[in-house]
């Protein structure tokens, strides 16, 4: 019924848009119309199979990127033309409008037609022009987006800091997504300008893959180039658990779990499983701290954070990798006031927004709170990586992915 339902809406604005193609290209030659006419419903038979394929094949057994694609496609190609949609269904209405108001003119006259030609016209192009525009954004933030890598700074001042640790830096990398991935060559060029930056420690924030632990195989020479004097600590992740795929047995997704963290290991990465980790220069000491996922609302909650927590008595600073960033006001706030700075991602700051100077603006505020940048409250900081990879829609627009640098210092 819903394969139904949504193949007669998409007919539908298929159908309704096409008016507007007809009255644009009125006036042109007979070959263009037909290259435009011809062309507009070979894209929609197309779009049609793509929605018969998803409905009765089963889209997992193919790679995430088949499956990505055709959807964002399909997505993509009828948001677009819904916008145009309802440019014509203003001209509608003004017709409808001048056609009641001409039942009531002297002999029941219409108004002259030319008028109400040459507003047609006019808002025929600007439904196409509607129509174009988010198109060509999505198809720009595929194109140029998606590996718009940018490296973002950030100082943190923290009064307990040890003198052997001032001026630290930490590179942080989140949401890989490894399976959504279409750019090798990309990929490898944002890695190489995050080490360029020398970070002494680099954290990984979680989901390395969207389902699959396969996901990342083709990546794993890439990204076990990721290394830092005071080591490479990561943890898991909303997507990294399968959770999100229906698995033949439990066995064969704890069997995919067991394979994401071997992959980690692979690269040489410190995965901390609900534990932590002390980094000692000169007798003195900060914890690293990582918990597994846990989200606020309906995201699983496998983290444990008191068990991580245990025994950081002696460090004088606490630095916690906790994958969604509600976590910092659901529990760390409220029970660990002596964890000075979480580090998180999950967003991806929506891969959609607007950022100018201070100015940010994104869907994913609706969602959450902290959702990409730095925030504080008191003396704990909470940092919000925007996102390697990307999922779903494979590109960004105005939300480029992160590459961070924080540097600590002595308050």
């Amino acid at each position: 019924m819903t394969f139904l339902l949504l193949t007669v809406f998409f007919l539908l604005v298929d159908y309704y848009l096409y008016q507007a193609i007809l009255v644009l290209s009125k006036g042109w030659s007979q070959t263009a119309k037909d290259i435009i006419r011809y062309g507009y419903w070979t894209l929609t038979v197309l779009s049609m199979a793509a929605l018969i394929w998803w409905n009765v094949s089963d889209p997992y057994k193919y790679k995430p990127g088949i499956r990505s694609w055709v959807m964002v496609s399909l997505v993509g190609i009828y948001l677009s033309k819904i916008f145009g949609v309802l440019i014509v269904f203003v001209d509608d209405i003004q017709r409808g409008v001048r056609w009641l108001a001409s039942l009531f003119t002297k002999g029941g006259e219409s108004a002259p037609a030319g008028e109400g030609i040459t507003r047609s016209e006019f808002l025929a192009k600007a439904a196409v022009i509607a129509t174009a525009v988010p198109f060509t954004a999505m198809a720009y933030g595929i194109i140029s987006g998606a590996h718009d890598y940018r490296v973002r700074r950030k100082t943190l001042y923290l009064p307990d800091l040890p003198k052997s640790f001032d001026g630290m830096t930490i590179g942080q990398l989140s949401d890989i997504h490894s399976g959504s991935f279409f750019n090798k060559t990309a990929v490898k060029g944002g890695v190489e300008e995050f080490l360029k930056e020398k970070p002494d420690v680099i954290f990984f924030t979680g989901d390395l893959v969207n389902n699959e632990a396969s996901e990342v195989k083709d990546y794993l020479n890439i990204f076990d180039k990721l290394k830092a004097p005071l080591g490479v600590y990561s943890v898991t992740g909303n997507h990294d658990y399968g959770d999100y795929k229906a698995w033949g047995s439990l066995r064969e997704k704890q069997e995919n779990f067991k394979n994401l963290v071997n992959a980690h290991k692979q690269m040489g990465f410190d995965i901390l499983m609900n534990e932590h980790r002390y980094l000692e220069q000169s007798g003195e000491k900060i914890a690293i701290i990582g918990i597994e996922n846990w989200g606020g609302g309906r995201f699983a909650k496998y983290g444990k954070l008191d068990q991580a927590y245990a025994g950081t008595d002696e460090a004088s600073v606490k630095l916690l990798l906790s994958h969604d960033p509600s976590h910092w006001d659901a529990q760390v706030r409220k029970l660990y006031p002596d964890i000075d700075v979480m580090f998180a991602g999950h967003t991806h700051g929506f891969q959609f927004g607007v950022e100018i100077g201070d100015f940010k603006w994104s869907p994913s505020q609706y969602a959450y709170k902290q959702w990409a940048g730095l925030y504080q409250q008191d003396n704990q900081y909470l940092y919000v990586n925007r996102g390697f990879g990307y999922i779903g829609y494979p590109g960004r627009i105005g939300i480029p992915p992160e590459l961070t640098i924080i540097e600590l210092k002595r308050a």
